[in-house]
């Protein structure tokens, strides 16, 4: 008993009722000396973590670009090798990447032991066209995702018998043909839309249209669009597989033409 008071000491509250006592326990300092211990391992493991080369960026894998240059996207991001991993701001890095209007979508994370994972959503380039400094890519809605003086090798179509003047990264096309076109270039499927090389606009009531193996598409006039992109869709799905000498394909009137090489 008399070792047990010792331990535990009891105590009357005021308002406490009759023979309610409450206890206080001593905190023994083995516990407190283990605790002090966790906090400095835990803390030396974190500082290990962060700062450690071993935990520092060697790999950036980059996901979901078909368009967009890996090297663009590092450059964007601001990734750069050697970097402790755990001290690589994730949020701020994708929020860099969609302020670049070929990004519609971004994400970044760590993979552990020392790769950074960037997955983007690309805003499609659906044409070429010249311009005055060079040439711009424009999306579906006649805005300009990219600027550069050579001309690049991609998969999306040239628009010719237009020139854009004083338009910019970030500027809308007002040109009524070149939106007219564009919209026919967007409605076909993407595998259709990486056939076709050129869409000419010389004349703008007699479009013509180009298959990169060389086949003119009669377009006509700037109309019925939708239609024409999906006789398009059809007509470049039967000659992959039938591989005929086709000259031209007219899709001008409602009932499409085909007229074979003699």
């Amino acid at each position: 008993m008399a070792e047990e008071r010792q331990e535990n000491l009891g105590f009357t509250e005021p308002g406490a009722l009759p023979g309610e006592t409450h206890i206080v326990r001593r905190r023994s300092p083995r516990r407190v000396l283990k605790g002090f211990l966790f906090l400095v391992v835990s803390g030396a493991l974190l500082a290990v973590a962060v700062y450690s080369p071993l935990f520092s960026v060697r790999d950036v894998r980059i996901i979901g670009n078909h368009y967009m240059p890996a090297d663009d996207i590092r450059r964007v991001a601001g990734v750069y090798p050697g970097v402790p991993l755990f001290q690589v701001k994730t949020a701020e890095m994708a929020q860099l990447l969609m302020k670049d209007l070929r990004v519609e979508q971004a994400s970044v994370r760590r993979s552990l032991p020392s790769t950074l994972e960037i997955q983007i959503v690309e805003r499609r380039p659906v044409a070429t066209v010249d311009c005055d400094f060079g040439y711009v890519d424009l999306d579906r809605e006649g805005t300009v995702i990219d600027a550069y003086k050579t001309l690049k090798k991609m998969a999306i179509p040239m628009v010719t018998g237009i020139k854009l003047k004083d338009i910019y990264i970030g500027d809308k096309t007002t040109d009524e043909n070149l939106k007219a076109a564009l919209v026919y270039l967007n409605a076909l499927k993407p595998e259709t839309n990486a056939q076709i090389s050129e869409v000419s606009l010389k004349k703008p009531d007699d479009v013509m249209a180009y298959t990169t193996g060389g086949v003119q598409i009669r377009l006509g006039a700037l109309d019925r669009l939708e239609e024409k992109a999906h006789l398009t869709d059809s007509f470049i799905v039967d000659q992959e597989v039938k591989q005929r000498p086709v000259e031209y394909v007219d899709f001008k009137y409602t009932a499409p033409f085909i007229k074979l090489k003699q």
